[in-house]
């Protein structure tokens, strides 16, 4: 299928795919969460970081990762906040259940560059879901190794309610198990922590791909731009020209068009992705 500009159309085609489908494989960047109703800059933001706005003049959530803090005191007590407010303090979105209703059924897994842990909490096979990118749940080592990453809920929840005029106690500044400096487990440099977990779900996705590649498979990319295109966006119209009976279903506002010519099996949604998936559930073969 080509672009047609008839949303009907493409809504009927898109229940026939995923319906047809034998594999389908969900690649999923932050434009998704961010039609999910998850908004680093909006009111709750500003209400639950009002002191840090008015004390550091920070703006968003994203940038408030690179302010300058001159104390680690500082720091970790911005990152504990941020933390809580991304990871741990939002229930699961319900574009993330209505997703995960639309593939329940399907022999599907999850590539994504988010860090939210939305998928988790939808309620998706934790072993389905590859996350290159880290989580925003997770420490590392500041060196990068050893190659380890650890859960820091415990030490958010622990933290939270010592924090006063944007400090922690030095006492609560996060180590590894074995005293030494801790990073967040994103990929920002080249220290990011690949671990034994990461490459698990790498060699499963892989190997999904190798499974499904001469099958009827459907790649569905959600909010996928050129940030880390490379990742999803690229292998997605890459895997559409060589696969022989692939599917592509790129659902993104603002740059819905491929980059090579050659793509077939082929259609974007410009539309609310709310809106999408509210037509494609209506008698969605079960």
């Amino acid at each position: 299928m080509t672009y047609t500009a008839n949303f009907s159309e493409r809504i009927k085609t898109l229940k026939q795919q995923i319906d047809q489908a034998d594999h389908i494989i969900i690649g999923a960047g932050s434009g998704l969460s961010s039609a999910a109703g998850i908004d680093y800059a909006g009111p709750d933001f500003r209400r639950e970081f009002r002191e840090w706005i008015d004390r550091y003049g920070i703006t968003d959530l994203y940038s408030s990762s690179f302010y300058p803090f001159k104390t680690e005191e500082e720091r970790w007590a911005c990152w504990a906040k941020h933390i809580w407010f991304a990871r741990y303090q939002p229930e699961a979105k319900l574009l993330y259940k209505q997703l995960l209703d639309l593939v329940k059924d399907k022999d599907y897994f999850v590539i994504t560059t988010n860090v939210d842990g939305q998928f988790q909490k939808a309620g998706f096979d934790t072993e389905r879901i590859f996350a290159t990118q880290g989580d925003y749940g997770l420490f590392q080592p500041a060196s990068g190794y050893p190659q380890e990453t650890n859960s820091n809920r415990e030490w958010v929840e622990k933290v939270l309610p010592h924090i006063r005029d944007c400090r922690i106690p030095t006492e609560l500044i996060p180590t590894t198990p074995d005293g030494q400096p801790v990073a967040m487990n994103l990929r920002c440099d080249d220290t990011f922590v690949e671990d034994a977990h990461w490459h698990e779900q790498a060699h499963r996705y892989h190997d999904f791909i190798e499974k499904a590649r001469n099958g009827q498979l459907l790649l569905l990319e959600l909010g996928v731009g050129f940030n880390t295109p490379v990742i999803i966006r690229f292998p997605f119209e890459r895997m559409t020209m060589e696969f022989p009976h692939t599917s592509l279903v790129r659902f993104n506002r603002d740059y819905p068009h491929t980059m090579n010519r050659g793509v077939r099996n082929f259609t974007y949604f410009t539309e609310d992705i709310n809106q999408v998936f509210a037509q494609v559930s209506v008698n969605l073969p079960s």
